[in-house]
């Protein structure tokens, strides 16, 4: 939930992770657009060892897209790291389109990336939406996974969005007003509709509102405000796509990942912020009970942005602790 790939950690720790504490940063050896239908092409870059362990990073939102620093949380020496926008996010085209943009749009992507790439089984990495991806392609493809790095666990229940939107205004409560603009009722559903308003004015203010909000969640705690800053067609772009989920409950029945978890049998570690605000510890717990092989790892001090210095500390030991456990796959 959210788009906290790219935003400063809400624990009051440094924003930026210490240069020892990530890999270096890498170049893609490749990046290609990828058609996937009529309407929508992806960005799909891999980066690493050409003939390493196929790793795929799941980014955030949703509407949030990938960035050189996630490639860093993988040992390029023995990961084939594969990172790609979603439908309508980042360098993936039409941006911010939501038609034929679906959870299991998203899972069919992920099932043609595989196929082009000649894939038989890979890593996921996941954290926030991400994590709730890698969960609904896990659940419809088990034979395809070998593991799984969640992060920041959410399930798209209505608990949580009930939490985002109405329980973290006691936090923000200046923020949670200017986005509530005179009227607290059904936010996402107004917020869906004004964001594709036929006025490119109201739709771009009501999406400049909508995050900022996301903004002001992400840094409570922060000692300072979220530095990565998005042009307004990106803004737009990002609230579209993000609300057109939203307001459809992601496209997931009530409970239905939670439901369908069991038959995961892939090893899976879960890294929790236990000051996690956006995505409280409460859903990971609950996931790590129904996920056969799951090790939760929580993190204390630490909270839900995978930039935070803790977090991205304790993710890349996860991943290092996965290609171990890879090496007995290969």
């Amino acid at each position: 939930m959210a788009s906290n790939d790219d935003k400063a950690d809400n624990s009051g720790q440094s924003d930026a992770p210490r240069a020892e504490e990530l890999y270096p940063l890498v170049q893609p050896f490749q990046s290609e657009s990828l058609a996937v239908s009529s309407v929508h092409s992806l960005y799909v870059e891999q980066s690493g060892n050409p003939n390493g362990f196929p790793v795929l990073f799941l980014h955030g939102g949703p509407g949030s897209q990938t960035r050189p620093e996630h490639r860093r949380y993988f040992d390029p020496e023995f990961y084939r790291a594969i990172l790609f926008d979603q439908r309508g996010c980042g360098r993936s085209t039409p941006a911010g389109c939501i038609e034929e943009n679906t959870t299991w749009h998203l899972v069919e992507d992920i099932e043609a990336i595989r196929r082009k790439l000649g894939i038989n089984k890979w890593l996921l990495f996941g954290g926030s939406w991400g994590s709730t991806l890698a969960l609904a392609y896990a659940t419809t493809c088990p034979q395809h996974v070998a593991g799984m790095i969640l992060r920041g666990v959410f399930l798209a229940s209505h608990s949580e969005l009930d939490w985002y939107l109405d329980g973290l205004r006691n936090f923000v409560p200046e923020a949670w007003e200017m986005l509530a603009n005179g009227s607290a009722s059904d936010l996402i559903q107004r917020y869906h509709v004004d964001v594709n308003h036929d006025e490119p004015i109201h739709a771009a203010e009501a999406a400049r509102r909508w995050v900022a909000y996301e903004n002001s969640v992400m840094a409570i705690g922060a000692a300072s405000q979220p530095s990565a800053q998005i042009d307004g067609s990106a803004v737009l772009s990002r609230a579209r796509v993000q609300l057109h989920y939203l307001a459809a409950d992601c496209f997931l029945r009530a409970d239905e990942l939670m439901e369908r978890a069991g038959a995961v049998v892939a090893p899976t570690i879960i890294v929790q912020g236990r000051s996690d605000m956006v995505c409280p510890p409460v859903t990971a717990y609950e996931l790590s009970k129904r996920l056969p092989e799951a090790q939760l790892r929580i993190v204390e001090q630490a909270g839900h942005a995978a930039s935070g210095a803790r977090l991205a500390h304790v993710l890349r030991c996860a991943a290092d602790d996965m290609r171990d456990r890879m090496r007995k796959v290969r």
